[in-house]
């Protein structure tokens, strides 16, 4: 078994295994570590614990030393300066004439690098920029292109529900969302209504999607057809949570009428009534937010800024500029 400690270089960001070496750490300590990209300042969330060599992905490095006043000095010092690197490098974004947008500045703890984040339609020339931030700070720079869901996490802000985003509060990874999910939960399949501020789904259809696959098991699809105390009657509608369903029932003179039944008041059958079997609009619905997501990477791929981007050759010399953004401004769809 081999000790070892969680660090957090981020709110809310990624937890990050160490060897805790000889030092007395605990939980909300503060300490200096040796990572990939240099020296870092951060904090134990997660006190000493035994795991695994199985469990471990190595090389597994081990903490310096508990972080001083002096490092908490420095640490802060550095916040500063990554502010103010960060205005400088939007001028020299501008200046150059790069269709980027600049999201965030790190200065690593030793200041051996200065890291910028961006984000871009495409591939973006910045060796002319490199040079020029190089020149002013002196030290190593790194220009990273990140995902929309990574900007949405650095920059933050309130979802739909109204609280602050999910991402920027406690997720430290970005687990897969399926449309499935939504569609399981029976929520609406408007890309508009179940995306997040990345534009992408949100993380929280995720989070009850075990519960719903649990109850879905036990209960019947929409258009089963169902043995009532009233007589043999279509299921019209499922309430996974509440584990009811209304069922619609021929009388005895002939009408029809919508009655709601607890899941173990009614006989299921294996009989399924096409007529009303809603999952075909729901399959509709999912037909047409795919429609709708294949008509815009049709889009992008017939794009002939796209494509020199990807190509690295200008083949239209009528284009005004590289950006897919501005092209696709043009196309009616």
């Amino acid at each position: 078994m081999i000790t070892v400690v969680g660090v957090r270089f981020k709110k809310a960001g990624k937890i990050y295994y160490f060897d805790p070496d000889e030092w007395e750490i605990e939980k909300n300590d503060r300490v200096i570590v040796e990572t990939a990209r240099g020296i870092e300042f951060g904090h134990v969330v997660v006190g000493p614990k035994e795991v695994t060599e199985e469990e471990i992905v190595p090389p597994l490095k081990k903490v310096l030393r508990v972080a001083t006043e002096e490092d908490v000095q420095v640490h802060n010092e550095n916040k500063k300066k990554a502010e103010e690197a960060f205005f400088i490098c939007i001028d020299k974004i501008e200046e150059h004439g790069l269709e980027m947008k600049l999201v965030d500045v790190e200065y690593t703890f030793d200041n051996n690098k200065v890291i910028f984040y961006f984000t871009a339609d495409g591939r973006v020339d910045f060796r002319e920029l490199v040079k020029d931030l190089a020149a002013i700070f002196r030290t190593r720079i790194e220009l990273r292109q990140i995902g929309v869901r990574d900007e949405a996490k650095m920059i933050g802000g309130l979802g739909p529900c109204g609280n602050p985003a999910c991402c920027t509060i406690f997720l430290g990874d970005f687990d897969p969302v399926s449309i499935k999910m939504a569609k399981e939960q029976g929520l609406s399949l408007n890309p508009t209504k179940i995306s997040g501020l990345c534009g992408r789904l949100m993380c929280c259809l995720k989070y009850e999607h075990e519960t719903y696959e649990e109850l879905l098991k036990k209960l019947p699809a929409v258009g089963t057809v169902a043995m009532t105390p009233l007589g043999k009657g279509t299921i019209v509608e499922v309430y996974t949570l509440l584990e009811t369903v209304k069922v619609k029932v021929r009388l005895e003179d002939d009408t029809e009428d919508i009655f709601t039944y607890k899941i173990d008041e009614i006989e299921v059958t294996e009989e399924k009534d096409s007529k009303y079997f809603k999952a075909d609009e729901y399959n509709k619905e999912e037909a047409n937010f795919h429609e709708e997501k294949k008509c815009h990477e049709k889009c992008q791929n017939s794009c002939p800024v796209k494509e020199v981007i990807n190509n690295g050759k200008v083949k239209d010399k009528e284009l005004e500029t590289d950006s897919p953004i501005k092209d696709r401004r043009k196309c009616d769809k």
